[in-house]
């Protein structure tokens, strides 16, 4: 106990080694893949305890949004990862976002750029504990990619803010099943910085105050399992998170995949039942139709908060991927979306937005040593408002001719 207690106290704060980016396994695919180190020296690398990568994504791109198409080139990753085993118990890992902000945030102290810094420790073959900043152990299996390989996300994926502080305890009963508990931060930013000093609940007629909570933590059980000799995946979760005081957000999440040796294929669930907007999207696009709407049959309503959250929010995603390996070298990608959003109290908005996505590439993979894909995409997505919010629909579309490469290079 004296043992558990100090390496608690060692990490201080922590998330889990089973969240985005395959981080059961530690991260990516890493298989068999050469480092530049090894192919220069000729020399074969001896242990696991430092290993290097950059995770580099780019592509030449014609998006076309309300009819009119533009092009550019834009780098869409760029992340450099460094983990490893310092002994058959202790582990490490960090992946630093190269293009995003590195102001530390008032609550967990770290970059919103760094995605992880987390240490861990196995104590058995069953029992571990994993301490640092790393994503929450939400289920599914988009959920859980690296992001370099996602084209695009699940609305409900993209708007979605994951890495945080906490820490987590992964108990194996048999080698293929695991139950992970986690305990983080439900943000990165004190309060008032993540939404603002002025921050209002939105209700049917009332906009009231939002005050920061004494306790903001998100807690999340987390089963992951393997059957018939890992053909038959899942990554379930469910977690309750503190929004502000009195505001509770609560998540399921349901993965399921087929693994087989030239086909995979998983089909996701994710339902986020909110007490205040945590994604945002429902606030972000019908906040000011909505208090038009109000003030037209009601003078005395005032106008649309500038840091306004819907109160009792409802959001459904359903996610199904497929890779298909139809040849030496070459991989086939078909991947579908379909989300909904609803404001329950208030009756314009509720059920009031459907979105569905619908992507595919061609992946090809030159050489075999590297984890190096050349592809071309689509991706198109349909938003689908109801009548009496008020929005109006729109598609958006995308072509992309790009490569995806993580770099080992030590």
């Amino acid at each position: 106990m004296k043992r558990i207690l100090l390496f608690g106290l060692l990490l201080g704060a922590a998330v889990t080694a089973n969240a985005q980016g395959n981080n059961t396994r530690m991260g990516g695919n890493d298989g068999d893949y050469q480092s530049i180190v090894e192919r220069i020296t000729k020399l074969e690398k001896k242990n696991d305890m430092f290993n290097v990568y950059f995770n580099y994504a780019a592509s030449a791109r014609a998006t076309e949004n309300d009819g009119t198409w533009e092009t550019g080139i834009a780098n869409k990753q760029l992340r450099l990862e460094i983990k490893g085993n310092l002994t058959d118990k202790l582990f490490y890992r960090l992946r630093h976002r190269m293009n995003k902000s590195n102001a530390a945030k008032g609550q967990d102290n770290f970059a919103k750029a760094t995605d992880i810094m987390m240490v861990g420790y196995n104590f058995s073959d069953k029992l571990s504990v994993m301490g640092g900043k790393m994503c929450q152990i939400w289920g599914g299996f988009e959920f859980d990619e690296n992001p370099m390989y996602i084209y695009e996300y699940s609305d409900m994926v993209e708007n979605m803010d994951n890495f945080m502080a906490g820490v987590t305890v992964s108990y194996k009963p048999v080698p293929t099943q695991e139950i992970a508990v986690e305990v983080s931060d439900a943000n990165n930013g004190r309060f008032f910085e993540d939404h603002g000093d002025d921050a209002m609940a939105v209700n049917n007629g009332s906009v009231r105050p939002l005050q920061q909570s004494h306790n903001p933590l998100t807690y999340i059980v987390n089963w992951n399992g393997s059957f018939f000799n890992d053909i038959f995946q899942t990554r379930w979760s469910w977690g309750l998170q503190t929004q502000a005081r009195g505001k509770y957000s609560r998540m399921l999440v349901l993965g399921q995949r087929l693994n087989l040796p030239t086909f995979q294929w998983y089909v996701d669930y994710m339902g986020a039942f909110d007490g205040m907007d945590r994604l945002g999207i429902a606030s972000g696009e019908a906040m000011d139709a909505y208090f038009e709407s109000a003030r037209a049959t009601d003078y005395t309503m005032p106008v649309a908060p500038d840091n306004g959250y819907f109160s009792d929010v409802h959001y459904n995603s359903f996610i199904t991927k497929a890779n298909w390996q139809f040849a030496p070298k070459w991989n086939l990608m078909l991947k579908g979306t379909y989300e909904t959003a609803s404001v329950s109290k208030i009756e314009m908005l509720k059920d009031y937005r459907k979105s569905l996505g619908y992507i595919g590439s061609i992946e090809y993979y030159p050489d075999k040593t590297q984890d190096l894909r050349l592809f071309l995409a689509y991706v198109g997505k349909h938003i689908d408002y109801s009548d009496k919010c008020g929005l109006k629909d729109y598609n958006t579309n995308r072509i992309e001719l790009g490569f995806m490469y993580r770099i080992k290079c030590y």
